[in-house]
């Protein structure tokens, strides 16, 4: 990653016209097609939402994405300045995005879906406005603000997963997104999704390859301790009582379960090691040591 002293991204004011000439998410970036993740239910609305470098695609009942997917270019990435404030997708009414209210006088953070730095490659023109793309509430989830071994874990993959492809392709395409449950605790408005997940595709070998993860954050109570706890919070009108967060390495197949969405490709792609993959195993991460990622059969 290469420095840009002379770059210094500016908050736009956006309008329709000026989010026109975003492409998004393109699906040949790695060679092989690997589409959006999108719900299987038909009956799920969804609408897409193309950005600098990625694309998300957002569920308006939820006022939150069901999955982003961003193009990583590890040659071209430029490191720049965070100047950016938090700000609505004028494509989408602002009723329908989750937007400061819920995160405001309350220990929820606007979690980035698609990192800031990831999408932030290319010309001075294009990484000024992945940068500033990144800061639509479409993009952000309500998560933990307390900064934990976790939390670090899960926001560093993707620089693990960049230095570990870097010697096959160099490029990376990464989809995140919240598990997005009916059970989710509710609190202004807002469903608070408990965990996350999240699959980087790359190639190796000269095949497409990709690995699974997930993020919990759900209360470390049992079950029924945790659900009365939730039900406590709604009534009396506070955030719901989030556990510390805890990161695993899953089959991707079990990525498409949970979330419903078309993966696509990617499930049969996965280079989660076979006797792993055979006992549908999760592997809870405490360092990046701990990830798998085998060669195919």
């Amino acid at each position: 990653m290469t420095p840009s002293p002379d770059l210094t991204p500016d908050a736009e004011v956006l309008t329709l016209e000026s989010l026109s000439n975003r492409t998004g998410y393109n699906e040949q970036f790695l060679g092989p097609a690997v589409p959006l993740p999108r719900p299987t239910d038909p009956g799920i609305e969804t609408v897409v939402l193309p950005y600098t470098h990625f694309s998300v695609v957002f569920r308006p009942d939820r006022r939150l994405a069901a999955s982003t997917a961003v193009m990583i270019d590890g040659q071209k990435l430029i490191e720049v300045d965070r100047t950016n404030d938090w700000r609505f997708d004028p494509r989408v009414p602002d009723a329908q995005q989750a937007g400061d209210p819920v995160y405001k006088n309350n220990p929820l953070d606007k979690g980035h879906l698609v990192r800031r730095l990831d999408p932030v490659w290319g010309t001075g023109s294009e990484t000024t406005a992945a940068n500033s793309d990144t800061f639509h509430y479409t993009n952000a989830a309500p998560q933990m603000d307390v900064f934990n071994q976790g939390k670090q874990l899960w926001q560093g993959l993707e620089d693990f997963l960049l230095n570990h492809a870097k010697n096959f392709h160099r490029k990376l395409s990464v989809f995140t997104g919240p598990v997005l449950e009916d059970t989710d605790p509710p609190y202004r408005g807002v469903k608070v999704p408990l965990r996350f997940w999240k699959v980087a595709a790359f190639m190796q070998d000269g095949e497409l390859a990709a690995t699974a993860y997930v993020l919990d954050q759900s209360p470390d109570l049992s079950h029924e301790v945790a659900a009365r706890a939730m039900a406590d919070a709604a009534q009396a009108g506070d955030p719901p009582p989030l556990g510390a967060f805890r990161t695993f390495q899953v089959p991707v197949a079990d990525v498409a379960e949970i979330t419903g969405l078309d993966l696509g490709p990617l499930p049969g792609a996965d280079r989660l090691p076979s006797h792993m993959l055979a006992a549908r195993q999760w592997t809870r991460l405490e360092g990046f040591e701990d990830i798998a990622v085998g060669t195919r059969d």
